[in-house]
């Protein structure tokens, strides 16, 4: 399933990334741009009610949260996750990372990341980030199992790294 949220949801937009959803998002839109990324097959996600009815599939979030915006979103179209899916995007860009050559990592990361994280780091071919394994991830993770997203059902279905820069 691809989103795109509207431009109140970047904090969700990043948190649908994290758990490996492919999520459009900007901090502003024409409203053609919306239209047309819904017209792409994209669901709407909003906190506008206009904007909710672009379209019959658009969905509109009540909470103001992001735990709850996810809980809401997620029984509202019955989606589950799969850990396995989870950190694989760029958390700005939305692009699926790539396993970065050692000697391409060593020249962008602190050497004690590389050391520490050979073969796990990762690049955005997109924005350039790298991504890897560590504290930041595993705050993040601590932080789905507090929204209780980190024993949800381990199947995506839907009706119809520690990470650096």
């Amino acid at each position: 399933m691809k989103f795109v949220a509207d431009s109140m949801l970047g904090r969700l937009a990043k948190w649908l990334r994290v758990l490996g959803y492919d999520t459009h998002y900007q901090s502003h839109y024409h409203p053609e741009q919306l239209e047309h990324l819904v017209r792409e097959g994209r669901r709407l996600i909003t906190r506008d009610r206009k904007k909710s009815s672009l379209d019959t599939r658009s969905v509109f979030l009540q909470h103001d949260t992001v735990g709850e915006q996810l809980a809401e979103l997620f029984s509202l179209l019955r989606l589950t996750t799969d850990p396995a899916g989870w950190f694989l995007r760029c958390l700005r860009c939305n692009v699926f990372l790539e396993t970065v050559p050692e000697a391409t990592a060593r020249e962008r990361v602190p050497e004690y990341v590389f050391y520490e994280n050979r073969g796990k780091i990762k690049v955005c071919r997109s924005c350039g980030r790298c991504f890897w394994p560590g504290s930041h991830r595993e705050r993040m993770a601590k932080q789905l199992d507090a929204w209780g997203l980190l024993n949800a059902p381990q199947v995506r279905s839907v009706p119809s790294e520690k990470i650096h820069s």
